[in-house]
C-alpha cells in the first residue's frame, strides 16, 4: 500500500508539473460519466434480473401468494447487508448528497461506489416500492467524490465531479444527458458557469452513451403520439397541474410523516417486521406497487389499463371504467404509504419511480374520469406523460428537471408545451404551502443546505467553531470592583463574562458601562460584580447554524454575542471575525 501511494504521489507531481488543472477536470469528468454510466447499466440489469426471476412465472388471472413474502426478504436481506456488512447509514440518496456538499466538504465514504447499488437491487427486486435513481445518483456522486479526493482536487472541483457524477447517472439510467445535466443544476443546485457546464455535459453524454451502448436504443417508456397538441385541451392542463401540485403537496408530507412514524422503532429488526408486513399486504392487494411500477406506466400510456388488475382480487372487474377508475385511485392513495414504508422498514431506494408512477396514474386517472363523462374527448397517453412531469415537478421542485426528463425518456418532444403548462403550474402550487423540497425540508430546517444564494451558501458553509474567540477573561458575580478593575488590568478586551463556579453563563460586564466608577477607590470594596453586570442581548447555542447566528446580530443590534453549551460558557462571536472569516470562504467557495 505504501508503495501503491509513493507511486501515485509521483504521478500528482508529475500531473501538476506537466498537465493544466482544466484538462485534468475534463478527463476526470469523462472518467466519472464512464464510470456512473457503468453503474447505472448493472443496477437496471440486476433489478431487471431479480425482477425476472422471482415474478416471471407469475399468472394474470390469479393471486400470486408470493408478493406476501417477497418485499420482506428484500428488506431483511438489505437489513442485514447493511448491519454486518457495510455498517452505516445508507440514508436517503439525493439529501445524502447534499449534506456532503454543506456539511462534509464533497466527501462522500468510498463504500457509496457500491452499496447502494448492491442494496437497493435486493430492496427494489424484491418488490420494494421505490426508484433505483436516488441510488445511483448516490453512487455517481461517490465516484466523483472518490476521484477528486484521490486526485487531490480543491473544494470546488470535488463538488463539480459530484455534480458529474449525479449528471451521469440520471444520463446512464434514463438515457437522457439533458435532463441530468439540469437535474444537477437545479436539485443539486450547482452554479452555472461555463467552467462547469463543460465537464457535465462530458459526464452526461458519456453515461448516456455508455448506457446505449449495453441497453441499446430503446427509450424508458415506448411512446407514439397519438395526435397532435389542440390548444382547446390548456384548461385541462392547467386543472392537471393544480392536481398534481396537491398530490406533490400529500406525497411530501405523507412519506415524510410515515418514515417518522416507523422511525420511533429503535430496533431495526421490529421496525423491518411491521413495515415489511404492511408493504407485503399492500403489494398483495395492489401488485402495481411492486418495484419501481415502470410496466404500469408503459401499460398506461399504451391503453392498457386492464393489465394492471392482474394478479390481484380486482382483476374480474378489469372491464369496468369505474371499477378500473377506483383501482388507480387507490393506487394513487397507497403508493406514498408503499414508498415511505419500503425505505423507513430498512430499505434502500429514491422516489425519482414513485414521483413517475403517481404521477402517470394521475394523468391517466384524470383523463379517462373526463371522459367517462363525455364532456371532451381527452387522449390519455399524453395526460399520462404529463402528469409524470407536473408530479416530478412539484415533489422535486425541479419543473425544468421534469420537463426534459419526460421529454427525452418517452421521445415525447411534442407535448413540450403541456409539459411546460402543467409542470410549471404543480411548482407553483406546491410552493405554496411547502417551499422545500422533499430531498431539501430536513437540511434546510437545520440550516444545512446549500442554494443559489451566494450569501446563504457561504454561510451554510461556515463553521460557528471557526469564529468562535476564547481569550475573554471570565468574571465572578461575587467579585468586588477592586478584583474586577485588576482582571481589566491583564485584559485585552472590553467585555467579560460573568460565570458561577460551574461556569453557567450569568451575565456579561462592559468596560464602558464602568469607566466611570473604575478609578473610585472607595467603591473597590463594596460594589460587587452581580451589581454592575447586565443581561447579553441574545446568547447562541454551540450546534447553531450561521444563519441562525447572523439572524440574532441582526435583531439585536450586538457587535458580539457569548457561546453557550447547556448554559456554559464557551466563548464569543463578533462580527468583525464572521466578516473576516467570510471573505475567505466566499474567496474558496466562488468561482475565480
Amino acid at each position: 500500500m505504501e508503495k501503491v501511494n509513493q507511486l501515485l504521489g509521483k504521478f500528482l507531481v508529475w500531473r501538476v508539473k506537466n498537465i493544466s488543472q482544466k484538462h485534468v477536470v475534463l478527463f476526470l469528468s469523462l472518467l466519472v460519466g464512464i464510470f456512473s454510466g457503468l453503474a447505472a447499466v448493472i443496477l437496471k440489469n440486476a433489478i431487471h434480473f431479480t425482477h425476472s426471476v422471482l415474478t416471471g412465472s407469475f399468472q394474470l388471472e390469479g393471486q400470486n401468494y408470493l408478493y406476501l413474502a417477497y418485499p420482506m426478504m428484500g428488506i431483511l436481506i438489505t437489513v442485514l447487508i447493511v448491519r454486518f456488512f457495510i455498517k452505516d447509514s445508507l440514508g436517503h440518496g439525493v439529501s445524502k448528497i447534499l449534506y456532503a456538499i454543506s456539511k462534509r466538504g464533497g466527501h462522500i465514504k468510498p463504500h457509496n461506489n457500491y452499496s447502494s447499488i448492491l442494496t437497493s437491487t435486493f430492496t427494489i427486486g424484491f418488490g420494494g416500492s421505490v426508484g433505483a435513481e436516488a441510488p445511483i445518483v448516490l453512487t455517481g456522486a461517490s465516484i466523483g467524490s472518490t476521484l477528486g479526493r484521490l486526485f487531490h482536487m480543491n473544494y470546488k472541483t470535488i463538488i463539480l465531479l459530484m455534480g458529474c457524477g449525479a449528471a451521469g447517472a440520471i444520463g446512464g439510467i434514463f438515457k437522457a444527458p439533458i435532463a441530468g445535466l439540469v437535474f444537477t443544476l437545479e436539485v443539486l443546485m450547482l452554479d452555472l458557469t461555463m467552467a462547469s457546464l463543460v465537464p457535465l455535459l462530458i459526464s452526461a453524454v458519456s453515461a448516456a452513451s455508455v448506457a446505449y451502448f449495453f441497453l441499446g436504443k430503446n427509450v424508458e417508456f415506448a411512446f407514439a403520439l397519438e395526435a397532435p397538441f389542440h390548444l382547446n385541451n390548456i384548461p385541462y392542463y392547467l386543472v392537471l397541474g393544480i392536481l398534481a401540485g396537491f398530490i406533490s403537496l400529500y406525497f411530501t408530507r405523507g412519506v415524510m410523516f410515515v418514515e417518522q412514524r416507523l422511525g420511533k422503532f429503535n430496533n431495526r429488526y421490529v421496525k423491518w417486521a411491521v413495515g415489511g408486513l404492511i408493504l407485503s399486504l399492500l403489494i398483495f392487494l395492489f401488485p402495481p406497487l411492486y418495484g419501481e411500477g415502470y410496466n404500469t406506466i408503459t401499460a398506461l400510456l399504451n391503453g392498457q389499463s386492464e393489465t394492471i388488475m392482474g394478479n390481484s382480487f380486482f382483476y374480474g372487474f378489469h372491464d369496468n371504467n369505474w371499477a378500473v377508475l377506483g383501482f388507480l385511485l387507490l393506487l394513487i392513495i397507497f403508493k406514498v404509504f408503499a414508498t415511505a414504508i419500503t425505505t423507513g422498514s430498512g430499505g434502500v431506494g429514491g422516489i425519482f419511480a414513485p414521483t413517475l408512477f403517481m404521477g402517470g396514474v394521475t394523468g391517466y386517472f384524470f383523463a379517462r374520469l373526463i371522459n367517462n363523462f363525455g364532456w371532451v374527448d381527452l387522449p390519455a397517453s399524453h395526460f399520462t406523460l404529463v402528469g409524470m412531469g407536473g408530479m416530478m415537478a412539484g415533489v422535486m421542485h425541479a419543473p425544468l428537471t421534469a420537463i426534459f426528463l419526460i421529454a427525452e425518456i418517452t421521445n415525447g418532444y411534442g407535448l413540450f408545451i403541456p409539459l411546460m403548462i402543467t409542470a410549471t403550474i404543480a411548482y407553483l402550487t406546491i410552493m405554496y404551502f411547502e417551499p422545500h423540497s422533499i430531498y431539501t425540508k430536513r437540511l434546510a430546517a437545520k440550516g444545512e443546505l446549500i442554494t443559489h444564494h451566494k450569501d446563504k451558501a457561504v454561510l451554510t458553509l461556515m463553521r460557528l467553531e471557526r469564529v468562535l474567540e476564547t481569550d475573554f477573561k471570565t468574571i465572578y458575580p461575587e467579585m468586588t470592583l477592586g478584583e474586577l478593575v485588576k482582571v481589566i488590568s491583564t485584559s485585552k478586551r472590553n467585555i467579560f463574562p460573568v460565570v458561577d463556579h460551574e461556569r453557567q453563563m450569568i451575565g456579561i460586564v462592559l468596560l464602558d458601562d464602568i469607566r466611570e466608577i473604575m478609578f473610585n477607590n472607595d467603591l473597590y470594596h463594596e460594589t460587587l460584580v452581580e451589581e454592575l453586570m447586565s443581561v447579553p442581548p441574545a446568547m447562541i447555542e454551540c450546534n447553531e447554524n450561521m444563519d441562525g447566528v447572523m439572524r440574532k446580530f441582526e435583531e439585536t443590534g450586538a457587535w458580539n454575542l457569548p457561546v453557550v453549551e447547556d448554559g456554559k460558557y464557551l466563548g464569543f462571536v463578533s462580527k468583525s471575525k464572521i466578516f473576516s472569516v467570510y471573505r475567505r470562504v466566499l474567496i474558496h467557495f466562488s468561482d475565480e
